[in-house]
C-alpha cells in the first residue's frame, strides 16, 4: 500500500494517545496567544517537536512502495523510540526573541552578588518574560519593556548588554551596590525612565545618553560620577526630572539645560559645581524643585528670580557662595513651601515678601550676613505671621541686633523649630514666645539676652531642646528641666 503524505498516518498512530489533538492545540496557541508560554505549555511544545521528527521520517517512508511487514516495522520502530524519548526528555523553554534573552543573560553574568536571590529564576526553565523584575510587551514577539531590580543589594557591574533591549521603556537598578562605569544605553530610544541612584558607579556621564531621546526621568544621584555635566543633556527635550546630586561632578552648570522646557525638577546638589547659575535656568518656568546646595556656586541671584520661576515649591541653595540681597521677588512664587538659603554670604534685610507665602513650612536663612537693627528691619517678622503653616524658622548666625520684637509670639502655632542663636540680640525674651506651644527646639544661645526665663518656659510643654548658652539670663532653671 502506498501512502503519500503523512497526515493520515499521523492521525492513525498518534490519536490513540491524544497527541495529534495536542499538536493542534499548540498550533492554535502559537497563532493567537498574546502572553508568553507557561512552563507546562513549553514542555508540551518541546515534546511535540520531538514527535515531528517521526512525522518527517514517516513521510519519507510512506511515499515509497514497501512490503506490509517491512512497512509496519519501519512505522512502529520510530514510534517506540519516540515514546521512550518522551519519557526521558527534559523539555526546555522556547525563547522566540534571542536578542533580548542574550542581553539579559549577559547582564546576569555581570552580577557577582545576589544576596536576596533576585535572579534565582533567571534560568532556561522559565521564559525570560517571567523572570523576576522583567516585564514584556503584551503581544509577540514579547520584547522586554521594563527591568526593575531596585533595592536588591546586587553587586557587580551593569553590563552594556542592557543597551540591546531596544524596546525598554523603564530601567530601575537603584539602591544596589553596582560599581564601574555607566552602561552604554544609546540604542534605547524608547527609554523613558532611567534610575541608577544610590550605587557606586564611577567615571563620566557619557554624551551618548542624549540619544535616549524619550527620557522623562533621569536619576544618577548618589554615585561616584566625575567630570562635568554633558551639555548634550540639553537635547533631552522630554525630560521632566533630572537628578545628578551627591556625585563628584565639577565645572559649571551647562546653559544648555535651559533648553529643557518641560523640566520640573533640577537636582544637582552635593557636587563640586562652580560659577554662576546660568541665566537660561531661570527661563525654566515649569521648574518646581531647584536643588543646588553644597556646591561652590556664587554671585548674586537675579532680582526677578521669583517672577521667572513662579512655579517653584522648593528652593535649596544652601552651602554655596551666593552673595547680595535675597530677591524679594521670591515672594511672588506663591507655591513655595521650603526655602533653604543657609551658609552663604547674603546681605541686607530679610524680605517682608516672604509673608505672601501662605504655604511656607520651612525658612532657613542661618549663617549669612543678614541684618536687623531697627523696627523697619524687623518688619519681616510681622509678615511671617501670615505663614500659618510654618514649622521651621532658622535665623541663627546672622547680624540681628536689638530686642526681639513681641510679634515673635504671633508666629504659627505649628512652629516646631525656632533658631535665633549666634546673633547680637539683647533684652528680655518676650512672654508671648510661650504661645508657640508646638516648639520642639528653641535656640537662643550666643546672644546678649538677659532676665529670667520664668513666665514663658513653662508653657512650652513639647520642648525637647533648649539652648540658652552664652547669654546673661538670671534666676532659677532647675525646676523647668
Amino acid at each position: 500500500m502506498q501512502v503519500c503524505g503523512c497526515n493520515g498516518v499521523v492521525k492513525l498512530f498518534l490519536n490513540p494517545w491524544g497527541l495529534n489533538q495536542l499538536s493542534i492545540q499548540l498550533e492554535a496557541h502559537s497563532s493567537h496567544t498574546s502572553t508568553p508560554p507557561s512552563k507546562t505549555e513549553n514542555e508540551k511544545a518541546a515534546c511535540i517537536l520531538r514527535s515531528s521528527r517521526v512525522e518527517v521520517t514517516m513521510k519519507c517512508i510512506m511515499c515509497h512502495p514497501t512490503p506490509p511487514a517491512t512497512l509496519a516495522m519501519l512505522i512502529v520502530l520510530p514510534l517506540l523510540l519516540l515514546f521512550y524519548g518522551a519519557g526521558n526528555v527534559h523539555c526546555s523553554t522556547i525563547h522566540e526573541n534571542r536578542e533580548d534573552l542574550n542581553a539579559l543573560l549577559e547582564f546576569k553574568q555581570g552580577i557577582t552578588g545576589d544576596p536576596y536571590g533576585a535572579l534565582s529564576n533567571w534560568t532556561a526553565s522559565a521564559h525570560f518574560c517571567r523572570w523576576n523584575g522583567v516585564t514584556c510587551t503584551s503581544t509577540r514577539p514579547w520584547r522586554v519593556q521594563l527591568l526593575n531590580l531596585t533595592s536588591q543589594s546586587l553587586t557587580g557591574q551593569i553590563s552594556s548588554s542592557v543597551g540591546n533591549l531596544t524596546f525598554l521603556k523603564y530601567l530601575d537598578l537603584s539602591n544596589n551596590k553596582f560599581v564601574g562605569p555607566l552602561p552604554l544605553l544609546n540604542r534605547l530610544q524608547q527609554l523613558q525612565y532611567l534610575d541608577l541612584n544610590h550605587n557606586n558607579l564611577s567615571g563620566i556621564i557619557p554624551d551618548t545618553l542624549a540619544n535616549c531621546s524619550n527620557l522623562i526621568t533621569l536619576d544618577l544621584s548618589s554615585n561616584l560620577l566625575v567630570n562635568s555635566i554633558p551639555p548634550k543633556l540639553g537635547l533631552l527635550s522630554n525630560l521632566q526630572y533630572l537628578s545628578l546630586g551627591s556625585n563628584q561632578l565639577e565645572g559649571s552648570i551647562p546653559g544648555e539645560l535651559g533648553q529643557l522646557v518641560n523640566l520640573g525638577s533640577l537636582l544637582l546638589g552635593d557636587n563640586r559645581l562652580s560659577g554662576e547659575i546660568p541665566h537660561a535656568i531661570f527661563n525654566l518656568s515649569s521648574l518646581q524643585y531647584l536643588s543646588l546646595e553644597m556646591n561652590m556656586l556664587g554671585k548674586a541671584l537675579p532680582p526677578n528670580m521669583g517672577d521667572l520661576l513662579r512655579n517653584l515649591t522648593e528652593l535649596s541653595l544652601s552651602k554655596n557662595f551666593f552673595e547680595g540681597h535675597i530677591p524679594p521677588s521670591l515672594g511672588n512664587a506663591l507655591g513655595l513651601t521650603k526655602i533653604y538659603l543657609s551658609t552663604n554670604y547674603f546681605t541686607g534685610q530679610i524680605p517682608t515678601s516672604f509673608g505672601k507665602l501662605s504655604g511656607l513650612t520651612l525658612l532657613n536663612l542661618e549663617k549669612n550676613q543678614l541684618v536687623a537693627r531697627d523696627d523697619k528691619d524687623w518688619e519681616f517678622l510681622n509678615a511671617l505671621e501670615n505663614c500659618t503653616s510654618l514649622e521651621v524658622l532658622s535665623l541663627a548666625g546672622n547680624n540681628l541686633q536689638g530686642s526681639l520684637p513681641p510679634s515673635i509670639g504671633n508666629l504659627s502655632t505649628s512652629l516646631q523649630y525656632l533658631l535665633l542663636g549666634g546673633n547680637s540680640l539683647s533684652g528680655q525674651i518676650p512672654q508671648g514666645i510661650g504661645k508657640l506651644s508646638a516648639l520642639i527646639k528653641l535656640g537662643l544661645g550666643g546672644n546678649y539676652f538677659s532676665g529670667t526665663i520664668e513666665g514663658w518656659i513653662e508653657n512650652l510643654k513639647n520642648l525637647q531642646t533648649l539652648l540658652l548658652d552664652s547669654n546673661n539670663f538670671t534666676g532659677p532653671i532647675r525646676k523647668w528641666l
